[in-house]
């Protein structure tokens, strides 16, 4: 069994409206679904490192209220270990995701519980840590505490002895690396998409992007590139891995997924490139469904699949 990663982030109550190729105000749109799900990039990562059989411990905030209990129930049917996550007085994160036809998604979110997650900088404790050789932050941007504090978890995690991730995602305040930055210094692995990369480096190509990641102390970068894969890029290497050819349904979990499954196969002792390859197929599973975990498989399961699934032309 792998070493087991305890995971920082948000955790939300996501519902799921598809199709929806616009919204007008002042009528009634038929929808073909509308469904619940677990939903947040702490969640989401959590969840698929336990079902890919990797022990996962999480930190985040939920609400008291029946939402609340029912993500973390979620979670634990899934085996993640939820004894950490806190409880809060205000309502449970929650998003409502608008999915067109294409898997496109708009997201409306509201924050509750999370702007009480992480006041002070996680404490890394022998409890906390016991079984524990791998930390991962999901998302800094979701939670407003963590702009603040998770330069300083990161460093308390490398020096607890811990490799260590990062997945930047979307950052709605448009301040990117002035609250990123401070971080980089203690990352081994640096999730991040095209977007992304370019809203933080300034930078219009991948390779120039994680080239700035590099130089700011972050070891390894990955790249996610959507329907053209992945691009993994290391002190002495840069290697392009094609994505799967399925079709998307819903895309709203896909890089949380992606992180999960790549993590869970280079705690296997798989190299960057073959992780890479592992979480392309992830990632592909699950926008074959509604929700951003539902479409997650087993490890076995996963590779099972590799075997036949049809490559995109590079």
């Amino acid at each position: 069994m792998p070493p087991a990663v305890l995971c920082s982030g948000n955790i939300v109550h996501d519902t799921v409206v598809r199709p929806v190729e616009e919204v007008v105000f002042g009528v009634v749109a038929w929808v073909e679904s509308i469904e619940q799900h677990l939903g947040g990039n702490g969640a989401n990562t959590a969840c698929a490192l336990a079902r890919l059989g990797v022990p996962v411990r999480l930190t985040g905030m939920v609400g008291r209220d029946a939402a609340g209990q029912q993500l973390l129930r979620t979670l634990e049917s899934a085996g993640v270990d939820t004894r950490a996550v806190g409880r809060s007085e205000a309502p449970t994160p929650a998003t409502v995701s608008l999915v067109n036809k294409r898997g496109e998604r708009c997201l409306l979110h509201r924050p509750g519980a999370s702007l009480e997650a992480f006041v002070e900088p996680l404490q890394f404790t022998p409890e906390l840590l016991e079984g524990v050789a791998h930390y991962h932050l999901a998302n800094m941007f979701a939670l407003p505490n963590l702009r603040r504090h998770g330069a300083e978890m990161l460093r308390r995690a490398r020096a607890a002895g811990l490799s260590t991730s990062l997945d930047t995602a979307w950052d709605a305040r448009g301040r990117w690396l002035e609250d990123l930055a401070p971080a980089l210094a203690f990352v081994d692995l640096l999730f991040v998409n095209e977007t992304e990369a370019r809203c933080l480096s300034g930078a219009d190509e991948p390779a120039a992007a994680a080239a700035v990641f590099r130089q700011l102390g972050v070891r390894d970068v990955a790249v996610k590139l959507g329907e053209r894969g992945c691009a993994v890029f290391t002190a002495g290497s840069a290697t392009s891995v094609p994505a799967f050819e399925v079709p998307a349904v819903d895309t709203t979990g896909a890089g949380d997924c992606f992180a999960g499954a790549f993590l869970a196969a280079w705690l296997r002792g798989q190299s960057l490139a073959e992780a890479a390859r592992f979480a392309n197929a992830a990632a592909a599973l699950a926008i074959q469904r509604l929700g951003s975990t539902g479409g997650l498989r087993s490890w076995e399961e996963t590779l099972e699949w590799m075997k036949s699934a049809p490559v995109r032309p590079a």
